[in-house]
Order: C-alpha cells, then sequence, then structure tokens
C-alpha cells in the first residue's frame, strides 16, 4: 500500500483516516475541485493532474497560498514560534491577540500555523466578531510539521486557491472536472437544533442546497461528485438519488478524555446517470425527521 501522507495542520474531522474509502469512490477526471478543502487529506492523497482547493476561511487560504509561493521562507520564520519559550498561556494568549488584531497576510499566515498547533485539540472556532477564541492547548512539545509543508508546497504548484462560497465553486466546474465535499457534518441526531446549528456556519438549508448542486452537476451537467456527512436519517433523505457507502468511524466527540466513540459516516456519490429518486424537498426532510 502507498504511504499517506498527513496534512501540516491539526484539523477537526480531517479525512487521513478516510482515504482509503474516499480514494476508492472518486472517479478519474482531469481535475479534482474541493469546495471544502480543511487541511488538505484529500488532495494530498490523490494523484489529478490539477486541483481547485476552496474554503470560506480566508486565513486558510492565505496560509495555503504563501506556502505555495515561498515555503522555505515561511518554514525558516514559523520555526521560531515552536520554541519552549512560546509554549505557555501567557505568550499563547498574546499571540492570540496579535493574530487578531493583525491585518497583514504573512504575519497571520505563521500565527495560524502556531495557533493550530499549539491551541486545544487543533480547533479553528472564530467568535462572531471574528476573533480566533480558540484556548490553549498545554501540550508538552508541538510538533513542528517541515516535512508536511515541504510536501504540500510541492504538491501546491498544481492547484489554484479560492475563498468563495461552495455555490460559486460548483457553478466554475466544468466537465471532466471531479468534485469532493467535506462540508461541515450535519447534526447527528433527529433532536438537534437547527437554529443553533446554523449559528455554526452552515445551516440545513444550506446542506440542503448542497445535494441539490451536487445531484445538477452530475446529471444535468454529467460531472461526478462525492460528499462526506453522517450517516443519519436526514442526510439519507438529503442524498437520496446518490449511491451511499456507510462506514464506522473512530471519533472524539467530546471533550471527555473517554470520548472517543464509533460515529457511521456517508460517503454519498452523485454520478452522471441517476438513481430513481429525486433530492427530497427541505420542507419533506424536515418532516421526515421530525417523525
Amino acid at each position: 500500500m502507498t504511504k499517506k501522507n498527513r496534512a501540516f495542520l491539526k484539523w477537526a474531522g480531517g479525512k487521513y483516516n478516510l482515504i482509503e474509502p474516499i480514494t476508492s469512490l472518486l472517479p478519474e477526471g482531469n481535475k479534482l475541485v474541493e469546495p471544502f478543502v480543511g487541511a488538505g487529506s484529500v488532495f494530498l492523497n490523490t494523484d489529478y493532474p490539477s486541483y481547485v482547493l476552496n474554503d470560506v476561511n480566508p486565513d486558510l487560504i492565505a496560509l495555503f497560498k504563501t506556502i505555495k509561493r515561498r515555503p522555505q521562507t515561511f518554514i525558516h520564520d514559523a520555526r521560531k514560534l515552536f520554541s519552549s519559550k512560546h509554549n505557555d498561556d501567557e505568550t499563547y494568549y498574546a499571540l492570540r491577540r496579535e493574530f487578531n488584531a493583525s491585518s497583514d497576510s504573512y504575519f497571520r499566515s505563521l500565527l495560524f500555523l502556531y495557533l493550530n498547533r499549539h491551541g486545544y485539540n487543533g480547533l479553528c472556532r472564530y467568535n462572531r466578531s471574528g476573533q480566533f477564541n480558540v484556548p490553549f492547548g498545554q501540550y508538552r512539545k508541538p510538533y513542528f510539521p517541515q516535512h508536511e509543508i515541504e510536501l504540500f508546497a510541492a504538491k501546491a504548484q498544481r492547484a489554484v486557491f479560492t475563498c468563495m462560497s461552495f455555490e460559486k465553486v460548483f457553478r466554475r466546474a466544468r466537465k471532466g472536472d471531479v468534485v469532493y465535499c467535506d462540508p461541515p457534518y450535519a447534526p447527528l441526531t433527529a433532536t438537534a437544533n437547527f437554529t443553533s446549528y446554523a449559528s455554526a456556519g452552515f445551516s440545513l438549508d444550506q446542506q440542503h442546497e448542497l445535494a441539490r448542486r451536487a445531484a445538477s452537476a452530475a446529471h444535468q451537467r454529467g460531472i461526478p461528485v462525492l460528499i462526506s456527512n453522517h450517516d443519519t436519517d436526514l442526510t439519507r433523505l438529503l442524498y437520496a438519488d446518490a449511491d451511499l457507502k456507510s462506514l464506522q468511524v473512530s471519533r472524539f466527540i467530546s471533550p471527555k478524555a473517554d470520548g472517543r466513540t464509533k460515529v457511521a459516516e456517508l460517503l454519498a456519490l452523485y454520478t452522471p446517470q441517476p438513481r430513481a429518486a429525486n433530492v427530497i424537498s427541505l420542507a419533506q426532510a424536515k418532516r421526515k425527521v421530525a417523525q
């Protein structure tokens, strides 16, 4: 088996442990398009001629662009932040304040990596004012990912990085492309409060719109689309006309040490040959999940 490549960022919901089932379903194509690239594990473990890698987080995309353009300068400067004198809560919160106050793209990129590796559990979280607010992680010696950055930078020469909505990314896709979507996941239970879920940045309406656009891209434009999400009654309804594959994944779902459990994951593949079913309406989905 080919050795898997790890992303240089820690990332909640990263797809490193799902690379094999994901890549087994991805069709061949001229270009892989990722509307929700995250840390880029799928990008790093596939071999398409070219890539479009998108995310709505401007700090993430600015970091990727910086590493593509000047990896060795970035590595030289970022390494200075990975020392014992920078690994305490006082320094962490001071640098977090500097990150939130700065408008310098390169400086923010350096601190984004620092905050990712020194912050709690690799989280990437902002408050309603757009301030990064992940607490200090208290790790003994955070790892500096030089090898992973160099690997990413080399492969990034095949990639174009964009920061826009997933709807715009879908509109720009063309026949011959393959689209892989790893959106913010749907709530695990039917009793989850959709209003509070929407405040996290990806609403039930957007889940439905993603499914609609995936079906349209595949069935009307001949562009295959693969989506990963929680395996729930809701997602099975939303992806009714995709080919579905379910698997169990170990994942931390609580801050407690014993919070690691098996969670059902769903891979939904839309191909140019539609199934008999059609995308369920949002009103129908809400009614069925509430039953």
